[in-house]
Order: structure tokens, then sequence, then C-alpha cells
């Protein structure tokens, strides 16, 4: 009676064994070929010094800029801050690999990048969030305004969207690496991705993982109907503001937000909801570059071309530095 029991307690001594071996992953390479390796690498370089000197741009202007010290672009400071993180964790990795012709990450390295990955994206949808509930504070309640959006809350704001995703992130990076991965040490990914990740996993998902799958998408949720709901009134109040010139300006706040939220909610659900699949797939390095790359490269071109505030404080900051090349 005892015999058939042999074969599985070898199995899960096999697996265990093979999850002390796992000291690396191996990414998904863009292409074997050389040349289009050192081609991605170019267009990776590319997009990296664009998103580095866009944003590094918004926050210059804006802390140069005292008329644009208040609420709005602290928070828009706070977003390019994250999306120069977000971009930084995935992409300079994949440059390297593609330029030495290698597609190893260590297993240390890898849980970094996941932990910091979730940190950036995961604050980044908390700080939107805090952004469309101060467009609606200025727009619907503005004799309020200075009141609820004083220094010190908007401080406690951005304090507690950075600690949430903090928190969040080590719970969802540390259940992930609790589980023994023995399936293989290849990830479909060009950076390390849970969901890609949990491919991996010997054993099925535990409840503990499950439960913060599902906290994960209420949380989601609810931050999308809070902005929904919150652009539902902003939108109703400019309606009813009588001038042409007052509805421009207030869509002109809030029209590069709203971009820039659905360009991060669309790209990471169309990420998390697809059709998963078992083998490499040219799709999963395309919706990969689609919600971690995308986003923070797209971020300062939208709000430099639909804010005139940043637009001229941008034409001042580089007229400052005309003058003193002078």
């Amino acid at each position: 009676m005892s015999f058939p029991l042999r074969p599985s307690h070898n199995v899960l001594k096999k697996k265990m064994s093979n999850r002390s071996t796992v000291t690396e992953f191996l990414l998904l390479g863009f292409s074997d070929v050389r040349e289009l390796q050192i081609l991605h690498f170019v267009v990776f370089l590319l997009i990296y010094l664009a998103t580095l000197v866009g944003n590094l741009l918004i926050i210059s202007a804006i802390a140069l800029d005292h008329h644009l010290h208040t609420p709005m672009y602290f928070f828009l400071v706070n977003l390019s801050i994250l999306d120069l993180g977000s971009i930084s964790v995935t992409i300079p990795k994949s440059m390297v690999n593609s330029l030495l012709d290698t597609r190893s990450i260590s297993y240390p390295a890898c849980v970094a990048q996941v932990f910091l990955f979730f940190v950036f994206t995961s604050t980044d949808l908390a700080v939107l969030t805090v952004m469309a509930y101060d467009r609606y504070v200025a727009i619907c309640q503005p004799l309020h305004y200075e009141r609820v959006m004083n220094r010190r809350a908007c401080g406690q704001m951005a304090a507690s969207a950075w600690l949430a995703g903090i928190v969040y992130s080590a719970l969802h990076t540390g259940n992930t690496f609790t589980l023994p991965f023995c399936q293989s040490n290849v990830i479909n990914q060009f950076f390390c991705e849970i969901p890609q990740l949990l491919k991996l996993a010997c054993s099925d998902l535990d409840l503990s993982e499950i439960a913060l799958i599902g906290f994960s998408v209420f949380l989601g949720l609810h931050c999308f109907v809070f902005i929904l709901v919150s652009y539902v009134q902003i939108f109703r109040a400019v309606l009813r503001i009588p001038s042409e010139q007052g509805r421009h300006k207030a869509f002109s706040t809030c029209l590069p937000h709203l971009t820039v939220v659905s360009l991060l909610l669309f790209t990471g659900v169309f990420a998390y909801l697809k059709p998963p699949s078992s083998s490499a797939s040219n799709l999963d390095l395309v919706v990969g570059v689609l919600y971690a790359v995308v986003p923070p490269m797209l971020n300062p071109v939208i709000y430099s071309m639909r804010n005139k505030e940043i637009k001229a404080a941008l034409k001042k900051l580089m007229g400052w530095r005309l003058i003193f090349r002078k």
C-alpha cells in the first residue's frame, strides 16, 4: 500500500530540489538575430532617453516656476518621478541583455524588479486617483479648494499613495516568490512580470495569492470608478461655466489627466486580462511594451501639449538655458 506513495514523494523532492537550484531566470528576447538585437538596443535607448528628458523637463519646469507650485502640479511632479522609476526598472536590463547577447537575470534582481515595478505602477494609479479628486474639488467646489487641498493635505495624500504602493508591492512580491518554481526558469516577457512568474510555479496558487489578486482587482476597479464618477461631476460642472474661455481652461487641465489615466488603465487591463499562453509569444512582448514603456514615455508629451501653463514654464526654462549658455 505504501508503494504508490513513493513516486509522488520523489516528484515533490525533485520539485523542492529544482526550486533550490533556481538562481536565475531567462527573459524572452526580442530576437536571436544579432542585427535585430542591436536595433532593439538602439530603439529602447532612444525611448529611454526621450522619457528621461521629457519627465525631467516637467519636473524642472514646475520646480523653477513659482506659479506652478499648486496641488495639481505637485502631484504631476510625483507622477513624473514614478514614470522615471517604472521605466528605469525594466528598460535598462533589457537593453544590456540585447547588447551582451544574453537573456539572464539573477533571482535577487528579478525579485527587486518585480517589487520596484509594482511600487511605481501601483503608486502611479493612486496618485492619478488623487489628481482626479484634486480636479473635482478645484472645479466643482472652488470656494473650498484652498481649505481642502492645503499643503499639509497634499503631502499626506502623496505620502499615503507611496506608502500604499510599497505595502501592496511587498505583499504581492512576497507571495509570488514564496511559491516554488520548478516548471522552468524561462519568463515569457522582457522583464520579470508576476503573471509570467506564476506560470512557472510548481503548485496552484494558494489562498493568500488568490485573495491578493482579488483585492488588486477590487482596488483597481475602485480607483477607476472613483476617477470616472469624479470626471462625470467635473464635466457636468464645466458645461455650466458661462464663458467659453473658462470652459476651455477647465478642459485643458482635465483632458491630459484623463488621457493619462485611460492610457495606464487600458494597457494594464489588456496586459493582465488577455488569454494566457504557455509558450513564448510576440504578443507578450508587445503587450509588455504597451503598459510598461508607452505610458511613461507619452505622459510628458500629453501634459506639455494640452496644458498652456506647462508650455509656458517649459519655454521659460529653455530661455533660461539659452541665457546661461551665453
